[in-house]
């Protein structure tokens, strides 16, 4: 079981790196994500014996990667919704940028 987990990674691994010289356009990226998912599950299954823990163990995963996910929802829903506003915000800096003056220099 072990051997034909480890081909598949391996596989996975080939098959990611080939894809990366295909132009898919938009498509790139969800299949490398589809793909690196696809290698976490084996990885934690298998080689992390999560298919063989008790349930309170699993229930923990679930729990952290649950976490995870709202996690990198509201960092994604932070970054794609940053350029929404047009105008200038108080906390934006400004045009003008003043120079600090040291003692003894000669002021402008």
């Amino acid at each position: 079981m072990y051997f034909v987990v480890f081909f598949s990674l391996l596989t996975l691994t080939l098959l990611t790196w080939q894809i990366a010289y295909i132009d898919l356009g938009r498509w790139n990226m969800v299949v490398a994500l589809i793909i690196s998912i696809t290698k976490t599950v084996l990885v934690a299954a298998f080689f992390m014996h999560l298919r063989w823990s008790a349930s309170m163990v699993r229930l923990v995963v679930f729990a952290a990667v649950f976490w995870l996910a709202i996690m990198l929802t509201l960092t994604l829903g932070d970054i794609f919704t940053r350029n929404m506003v047009s105008q200038p915000q108080p906390w934006q800096a400004s045009s003008v940028v003043s120079q600090p003056t040291t003692a003894g220099s000669p002021q402008r």
